[in-house]
Order: structure tokens, then sequence, then C-alpha cells
């Protein structure tokens, strides 16, 4: 896995409504877990992929967010 570098890409579970639009677009990154989109293991630092940064924009609900690395780290993840 890469480090600290880059994007963080993550999924917010709270907006999302489970359009699978992130699968169908990024599905080696995206997967369907329990109704929603999510982020795979080990691809979370791949938010400053075109592709990605596609994806986040075309997501129905505005789910996704692609944040500094660096900010991700210091901030509490989200239940």
């Amino acid at each position: 896995m890469k480090g600290m570098k880059g994007q963080k890409v993550s999924v917010d579970r709270e907006l999302c409504y489970g359009s699978a639009e992130c699968v169908h677009r990024a599905p080696a990154v995206f997967e369907f877990v329990d109704g929603f989109g999510a982020v795979r293991p080990g691809h979370e630092h791949t938010g400053d992929a075109p592709e990605i940064l596609e994806t986040a924009e075309k997501c129905p609900s505005q789910a996704i967010s692609i944040t500094d690395a660096a900010d991700a780290a210091s901030a509490p993840d989200r239940p």
C-alpha cells in the first residue's frame, strides 16, 4: 500500500443512498457493502486519480469526499 501521499477518498454512509454509481464507474476502488458504496481496503489514497475525481463529481448523493491525506489523517473517521 502507498504511504500517506495524495488525496484520500471516502464515502459518507449517511449521505449515500445506494445508487452504486461509484461501483459501476470505478470497481477497482469502490465496492457495494450492505447496500451502500464503500472504498475498497487499500484504495483509500487514490483520490487524486482522474477517474476517482470524476466518480466523486458524478455521485448522485454527493457522498464521496476527496480530502488531503494529511488532513484526513488528523480527522476522526465517521462511524
